[in-house]
């Protein structure tokens, strides 16, 4: 690690470069910056139309999907899901997927993930459920997890219905969704609620703190940069909690001081971006329970990067890795 100054006397730190692939995409973004988020100006309206439709992503394969609104947890609000399924399978007993959609629990909306979940549902046969949530800062911590639960043990609760077997579910989702699956994990654990089968945790965001080296190393470059992060930390914890190392687990995983008796989690991450060092942490400690971690650091990836970059080489690898443990967590379930 080679540190340098800034001009303002600060400390930084070198970061790793991005794949040759990956530099190209970004530089292509940076011909059209756009502005930087604030609490202001945090996109609201409009979000679900900012993507394809459900129809559209299908794109002629057979693949039925429904909107369905299902209660929350503990008097919490409805929570809205999309159910995806083959079409043809009423009647058959399948795995199933949970997605949990990323933007730093402070952006998004389900269907911007919808092409990941389809794709998951053709390749695999199985059911998708892919859940709404509450975003900070207008509903913080622990408003999000507490819906992205509930989404969970309706799944569990409802499997007869809904064609699924209840002990092949796997919970997943990448970055915000990542963190907020692992926090659905530590929340099943201690509350003897579902067991699920797997975590797929992609790119997770699971450290306020931004202590790491990784943290310092993306600062004002990349995807998901520094300031990002910040910003998203101080919506869902606020000012008090928000880099603190006594935020609770369920808000940010790595702060969890047990991680025994955990699904089995698939971690996958990019050398290049901020979580690079909590997320291989967490595999760590995870190992070290005598827990399973399959970990992937991908050389050169930036945060996000199957998405930012389908088409690139480390994204294909990507992809077909996280593919293999689907196969195979699944398969173990039977």
């Amino acid at each position: 690690m080679t540190a340098t100054a800034t001009a303002a006397g600060r400390p930084t730190v070198t970061p790793v470069p991005f794949d040759p692939e990956v530099q190209a995409v970004l530089d292509e973004l940076a011909r059209n910056p756009q502005p930087a988020l604030t609490r202001a100006t945090l996109p609201r309206e409009g979000t679900d139309r900012m993507f394809p439709d459900n129809d559209s992503v299908i794109s002629g394969r057979d693949i039925d999907w429904e909107d369905r609104v299902i209660p929350g947890r503990a008097g919490s609000p409805d929570v809205e899901i999309t159910i995806f399924r083959p079409r043809g399978s009423i009647g058959e007993v399948l795995p199933a997927f949970l997605n949990i959609h990323g933007g730093g629990m402070i952006v998004g909306h389900r269907s911007w993930e919808t092409a990941r979940v389809v794709d998951i549902v053709a390749e695999h046969r199985v059911v998708a459920v892919n859940v709404e949530y509450r975003l900070a800062p207008e509903h913080p911590f622990p408003a999000g997890v507490e819906d992205c639960y509930a989404g969970f043990v309706w799944l569990h609760e409802n499997a007869a219905a809904l064609g699924v077997d209840p002990d092949r579910i796997i919970v997943g989702g990448g970055s915000a969704g990542g963190g907020l699956t692992a926090a659905v994990a530590l929340m099943a654990r201690d509350r003897q609620g579902p067991v699920m089968a797997g975590q797929l945790l992609l790119c997770p965001m699971i450290d306020n703190t931004n202590t790491t080296v990784s943290s310092r190393q993306y600062d004002g470059i990349g995807t998901w940069q520094r300031e990002m992060n910040l910003l998203a930390w101080s919506c869902v914890l606020g000012e008090e909690l928000a880099f603190s190392a006594e935020a609770p687990a369920y808000a940010a995983a790595s702060r969890a001081t047990d991680v025994s008796n955990l699904p089995p989690a698939f971690i996958e991450v990019g050398e290049a971006e901020a979580f690079r060092d909590e997320d291989t942490e967490y595999a760590l400690r995870l190992w070290a329970t005598g827990g399973q971690a399959e970990l992937h650091v991908w050389g050169g990836g930036a945060h996000g990067f199957d998405m930012y970059m389908p088409d690139a080489e480390i994204s294909r690898a990507a992809l077909a890795a996280r593919a293999s443990w689907l196969r195979r967590t699944w398969s173990s379930g039977r």
